[in-house]
């Protein structure tokens, strides 16, 4: 849930870190600070510590009034977890000349702290980072060097972890560990660099070597070492990464989110590119081992989290219609705590966007330790945990994605479930040729689709005047549109801080109906499908108890505007992928309806980007 930037070159690093930081701030806006070694004739040799509560402007500010000059330091941007957000609590935290930034949770950091605190350690944070740079400063005192300081502390800590540790004891030495939580090394021709994600090392390389669970990795000027916590030497492949720094900024638009919102045709576009122009669909776009585990395969499990959830909520609709296999969906936090029936013949999907969220990561484990083999990874980061960790993988070709409340990652990952449920159901048997054709020319069509879908922006910022004064909204749909309706839901709730929840229409009579008057408004997706008459039922119901409806309806629904039945028609039916295109005007409600409630719509309150801890 945080970022962490370290560098060690042949020139100033400090606006490398404070470049890197302001790239990774989506990970975390608490507070942020760094550390370096002082290189000036005041303060050479000494560990200076830079710490502000709020943006990574703020350390900025504090950084330069102080022309803080130095060629080794790391610096973090934090998500609280263990502490209020303060500068107290604030990374990096320091024993004694060793300073720490951590990514992640460390679960015996009690134990920990009470032992430090038994030989002498004062600690000064609520933080359990503060037990790890007091126990490498332990650690340090019979140990070689930095690097066998830092490795025999990780065999002490249980948890999840990403740490990037400089000691004033070993100047010429940066030294990062990684286990549960990302880390990256930077290969530099000036130096070397270490981070939480790619982003941040744009400034300074391309090239990058991704880090696994168990890593301890050394960082001089011209070189960097790999070894394991047990000490053993490892290498690890060198990547070329294919970011550029124009998808990391904003270009014309307001907001990360309003961008990726508009980007979203192209990412469809890109996610379809193994199969634009072809008239089939090939099981070797998930892996060169799809046509074994698919064989045999009688149900579909789908692990995910969030907006990822949503997204396994949509795609079993379509797995049982299309392919005609069981499908379940589970919320990942809660999979991984209970005792499922394991089924050797099941597909385990797990979806995350950043592919390092840290539930579904540990659910997919647990599903590989009870026998379930056949994995699939729906995910958006070639390089990521839950990729390395799955059989199959299939990547969406979002890009990056800034916003915290995520868009483009959505519905990339609809269009991957989509090409799944196709793919299993050719493989079953159920899917003739003209059939599939069909499929895959509305699935090559909706990038226009989308395109004139997002026309509609200024009938949806009409809609958010009378909106945005609201303080709760009920959200319907049925089918595989009530996924969509609590992700609308969700998205109104991230950035606008409006109460809102989500129902199947059928349930409104079953409780959610006693809520309705003329302050509650409620949000509808109506397709013109075979349950649309079921819906206008459910929405008298609504008008009958004083409420004001909005309804995201097709041109053909047969419903009529009066004043408190509000209508915005979309452009085209779309049939079973409706879905894809009913949620971007929810998109843009809940990102209109923040702006004019003034929040701060890329980084909302209490919530960041890539939850890399329980």
């Amino acid at each position: 849930m945080c970022g962490i930037v370290v560098a060690m070159a042949h020139r100033n690093i400090v606006p490398v870190l404070i470049e890197g930081l302001s790239r990774l701030e989506y990970r975390g806006y608490d507070s942020a600070g760094l550390a370096v070694i002082g290189e000036t004739e005041e303060e050479r040799g000494e560990l200076i510590r830079e710490r502000a509560r709020g943006r990574v402007a703020e350390l900025a500010a504090r950084v330069g009034a102080r022309k803080l000059h130095a060629s080794l330091g790391i610096a973090h941007t934090r998500w609280a977890t263990h502490g209020a957000p303060s500068e107290r609590n604030a990374h990096p935290h320091v024993s004694a000349g060793v300073a720490v930034v951590h990514n992640g949770i460390i679960e015996n950091f009690e134990t920990l702290k009470a032992d430090l605190q038994g030989r002498g350690y004062t600690f000064v944070s609520d933080t359990d980072t503060e037990a790890i740079a007091h126990l490498i400063h332990l650690k340090q005192q019979t140990a070689s060097d930095l690097v066998e300081a830092v490795r025999l502390a990780v065999n002490d800590l249980e948890g999840a972890y990403a740490i990037g540790v400089i000691s004033t004891s070993f100047p010429e030495q940066a030294v990062v560990a990684r286990c549960g939580a990302p880390l990256l090394l930077g290969v530099g021709e000036d130096g070397m660099y270490a981070a939480s994600d790619a982003a941040a090392l744009l400034q300074a390389t391309h090239k990058v070597v991704y880090l696994e669970d168990g890593d301890v990795a050394e960082l001089s000027r011209e070189s960097y070492r790999i070894v394991r916590m047990g000490g053993e030497a490892v290498e690890r492949p060198v990547h070329l990464s294919n970011l550029v720094q124009d998808a990391m900024d904003l270009g014309p638009y307001r907001h990360f989110m309003q961008k990726e919102i508009f980007e979203q045709p192209q990412a469809i576009a890109n996610t379809l590119g193994l199969v634009s122009g072809s008239r089939t669909v090939l099981e070797e776009h998930f892996g060169e081992q799809s046509g074994e585990m698919f064989a045999g395969v009688r149900r579909v499990q789908i692990l995910a989290c969030g907006t990822s959830y949503h997204a396994g909520l949509v795609a079993r609709y379509w797995l049982e219609a299309i392919a005609g296999l069981p499908a379940s969906v589970e919320i990942a936090s809660e999979y991984r705590y209970r005792k499922p029936v394991a089924d050797a013949e099941t597909l385990v999907v797990a979806v995350s966007q950043s592919g390092e969220t840290a539930d579904t990561l540990a659910a997919l484990k647990y599903a590989r330790e009870l026998g379930m083999k056949r994995t699939l990874a729906i995910c958006n980061v070639p390089e990521s945990a839950i990729v390395r960790e799955s059989a199959l993988r299939f990547i969406t070709r979002a890009g990056p994605e800034i916003g915290v409340a995520s868009t483009k990652a959505f519905t990339t990952q609809l269009v991957a479930f989509a090409l799944l449920a196709l793919t299993l159901a050719k493989h079953c048997g159920r899917l003739s040729g003209s059939e599939e054709e069909k499929h895959l020319a509305a699935l090559c069509h909706l990038p226009v689709a989308v395109q004139k879908v997002l026309e509609l922006e200024p009938d949806i910022e009409r809609w958010a005047q009378r909106f945005a004064s609201k303080a709760h909204a009920l959200f319907l749909g049925r089918g595989p549109h009530w996924p969509i309706a609590m992700e609308g839901a969700l998205k109104l709730k991230e950035i606008s801080y409006i109460h809102a929840e989500a129902y199947a229409a059928g349930e409104l009579k079953h409780g959610p109906l006693a809520l309705v008057d003329e302050r509650m408004p409620v949000i509808a997706v109506a397709p013109a499908d075979d349950l649309l008459e079921k819906l206008k039922s459910n929405l008298q119901e609504v008008r009958a108890r004083g409420g004001e409806l909005y309804v995201f309806a097709d041109a053909d629904c047969g419903m009529t505007a009066s004043e408190s039945l509000h209508i915005l028609r979309m452009p085209e039916h779309y049939g079973l992928l409706s879905p894809v295109l009913h949620v971007v005007p929810l998109q843009l409600l809940a990102y209109h309806v923040a702006l004019v409630r003034g929040t701060d719509v890329d980084k909302p309150r209490n919530l960041a980007k890539s939850v890399t801890v329980e």
